[in-house]
């Protein structure tokens, strides 16, 4: 910052703060690369998957971005989903809209692999049930057995944080 901007903005602030002006970079160094969605964005989004969901089997999601050992979903359902199981992965969800509940823990009924390290089934039967809202954040490890069930006319829209927990490869 040159000494008039620094005068400029003496004369704009309170008197008794100081303006310090910002470290110098070092040469080569590079901030960080932001992701940022915003709520709206998000919605528009969820609502888009929603048409989607309608013309197909009651749930669409998209993939937001994929990092070194997790990655960001937008998932969309007006249906129950499959009970699922990922040895080496943990699901975070954070509601945007709308109610459903998970069940985690218990077992997994006819449950089949369709991968390395992936469990599906019909339903997890035993589990513990958590009714998500808007605004609920819920962290499911690995190597649980959970399912999201929506009743009635109920939708959900929620982030999906995918995080590699076990360093074993899938």
């Amino acid at each position: 910052m040159d000494k008039f901007s620094i005068e400029i903005l003496k004369e704009l602030l309170p008197a008794e703060k100081e303006v310090i002006p910002p470290m110098p970079k070092k040469q080569g160094s590079q901030a960080p690369h932001l992701d940022h969605w915003s709520p709206a964005v998000l919605l528009e989004r969820a609502a888009y998957l929603r048409k989607l969901a309608r013309s197909g089997d009651g749930q669409a999601s998209e993939t937001l971005k994929e990092y070194p050992g997790h990655a960001a979903m937008l998932s969309f359902r007006s249906r129950d989903g499959e009970a699922e199981l990922h040895e080496h992965f943990a699901d975070i969800f954070i509601v945007l809209d709308g109610r459903a509940t998970l069940v985690t823990g218990g077992t997994i009924s006819a449950a089949r692999t369709i991968g390395p390290g992936e469990t599906r089934g019909e339903r997890v039967e035993g589990g513990a049930r958590q009714e998500l809202r808007a605004g609920d954040v819920a962290h499911v490890p690995a190597g649980v057995p959970h399912q999201m069930l929506l009743a009635g006319e109920k939708t959900i829209s929620c982030i999906v944080v995918k995080i590699r927990e076990n360093a074993e490869k899938p």
